[in-house]
């Protein structure tokens, strides 16, 4: 699993749109000189994800912004259009950079996948979220299975 001071790996990601589909870019390029607070989950439209994780980054973008945060970022183990779907729903755009890691190469990357085939849910994320300044974990903090307390916007904003 990619710890404190490990360098992001680069893979190809997906930026969602909010009209559907999504522009496909290198995580390498997206983080690139800037502080990042990139946050992973199971699924999107999922209970925890669509309930608390992704809104309480919505709510708290100005914030983490204000903290000196260049990007905030979702990434799931969903298509693109899922996720700017998603994103639209959740009235995310403009606050939450929407990611899709449709064949879970970041996930797999980062050692943060999550084999819920017993669940017939496919290989997801863990639910995570980081602080990444120019391409470098500067703090990861990954859930426990079935928690939600170490990866809320407010934990993250509280590392900052």
């Amino acid at each position: 699993m990619i710890k404190v001071g490990d360098k992001i790996p680069s893979v190809k990601i997906k930026v969602a749109a909010e009209t559907g589909g999504g522009e496909e870019t290198t995580t390498e390029a997206l983080f690139a000189n800037k502080k990042v607070v990139l946050f992973g989950v199971p699924g999107a439209y999922t209970p925890t994800c669509s309930a608390k994780h992704l809104p309480g980054f919505v709510e708290q973008a100005d914030a983490l912004k204000a903290k000196g945060v260049d990007l905030i970022a979702c990434v799931s183990v969903n298509d693109a259009f899922v996720m700017g779907a998603w994103g639209k729903d959740q009235k995310a755009f403009g606050k939450v950079t929407m990611l899709a890691d449709g064949n879970a190469d970041l996930a797999k990357a980062m050692g943060l996948e999550l084999d819920l085939n017993v669940a017939n849910m496919g290989l997801r994320n863990k639910r995570y979220a980081a602080i990444i300044e120019n391409g470098v974990v500067s703090t990861l903090a990954v859930e426990e299975a079935g928690k939600f307390e170490v990866s809320s916007a407010e934990a993250i904003a509280a590392k900052l």
